[in-house]
């Protein structure tokens, strides 16, 4: 593809782009680009809004470049203010160091292994914080450029101060410390959601500093969970992870609405839209269910979990691969639903029964129940089915 063609590859769905100008000379000198994405590990898990970013640093990959992933070991301590109404929590060096195995891991399900350099930016920045050595001197003299009214630009600092809630000193620093990553490894280009511009920003401010030619950077949209309200999120139950195994990753993509299916489309895949938009929806959402099932557990699990799903709610037949669980005595439903593995606690299964989600052979049941061990097949909501053994 000419230079032409890889810009339109590479902006499609993004939201802000900073320039197209620098971003169109930059992949047109023939230089192996360095594309930098920072990620702190402040969870183990990864789902499918983290791909957004991680999908499109695919496509720099393909084009040749080389990525350079910064695991925020050091940042993840200090908390990234973006988007937060309040001070996050701080986490310790042991959780921090146990998240980061994890995201190294998912993130490989996305990028190529044999194009990517992992750094972790506590080589760089821990050392300003204990005693002098290489690097300090540097960025002491990028800090020194950095104005405070510059830092309280920042949208999120503004509405909290306006609503008095505190901002820590060090939430001020965050977009220091991740501005210079870029300047530690030298970025061309920098990539992030579209809730950190202004960090990103300051990647290109340190970088003038320090000498170097300004990144280009490029935001991506926030993904919307499942529920088609919030940004896809853990905390928000609405989110598909990329380590959800293929059934329930295939069923959760079922569960979005037509409207959210293109988008998700547009930001996951390659698809040609036009294509998709032409033909019947039920059809294009099995096919973005499988494209995105496949990535993460190969073709043969993704055929798999279609044909169990068009089994089950097609069909309206049992599926295939129930697990078994055993009933060894009688007790409240609600316990064995947590004990099956199908539910987190009580008060979630007892929620689930209210709510009408629980069945036994096909019959909605009618409140916490005491079950007597026999053999039946146990629903709970759409997705989750085990074959209840005494």
């Amino acid at each position: 593809m000419n230079t032409e063609e890889n810009l339109k590859t590479i902006m499609r769905g993004a939201v802000n782009v900073i320039s197209r100008e620098e971003l169109a000379k930059k992949l047109a000198s023939g230089k192996k680009l360095r594309v930098k994405f920072g990620a702190d590990p402040t969870s183990r898990d990864l789902h499918l809004g983290h791909s957004v970013v991680l999908t499109k640093l695919r496509q720099f990959q393909d084009l040749g470049h080389t990525v350079v992933l910064i695991i925020g070991d050091f940042t993840a301590q200090v908390g990234d203010p973006s988007g937060r109404d309040s001070t996050r929590p701080v986490l310790d060096h042991a959780t921090v160091a146990d998240n980061s195995k994890t995201y190294t891991e998912q993130a490989f399900k996305v990028l190529d292994p044999e194009k990517t350099e992992i750094r972790y930016n506590s080589e760089w920045l821990k050392p300003f914080f204990a005693s002098p050595a290489a690097g300090v001197s540097a960025f002491i003299n990028s800090a020194k450029g950095v104005t405070i009214s510059r830092l309280l630009e920042r949208e999120d600092f503004k509405n909290r101060m306006k609503a008095e809630t505190p901002v820590s000193l060090l939430e001020i620093l965050y977009p220091v410390f991740q501005g210079y990553d870029s300047v530690a490894v030298k970025a061309d280009i920098e990539l992030g959601g579209q809730d950190q511009i202004f960090n990103l920003l300051m990647g290109r401010d340190l970088q003038k500093l320090n000498g170097q030619e300004p990144q280009a950077v490029m935001t991506m949209p926030l993904l919307i969970g499942t529920d088609g309200e919030k940004k896809m999120s853990k905390s928000y139950g609405n989110s598909v992870a990329l380590n959800d195994q293929p059934g329930e990753m295939f069923g959760k993509m079922m569960s979005v609405s037509d409207a959210l299916m293109y988008s998700y489309y547009e930001l996951l895949t390659l698809e040609d839209l036009a294509a998709v938009k032409a033909g019947h929806p039920m059809e294009a959402k099995k096919k973005l269910a499988g494209l995105v099932t496949a990535r993460y557990h190969g073709e043969e699990q993704a055929q798999a979990a279609r044909s169990n799903f068009e089994q089950v709610f097609s069909r309206k037949e049992l599926p295939g691969d129930m697990e078994t669980f055993r009933a060894e005595k009688a007790g409240k439903l609600s316990y064995l639903i947590v004990s099956a593995g199908m539910a987190k606690g009580m008060n979630e299964a007892r929620r689930l029964i209210d709510q009408g989600a629980v069945r036994l052979d096909g019959e909605k049941v009618a409140g916490d129940i005491v079950f007597e061990p026999r053999d039946c097949v146990l629903q709970v909501g759409r997705r989750q089915f085990r074959k209840i053994k005494k």
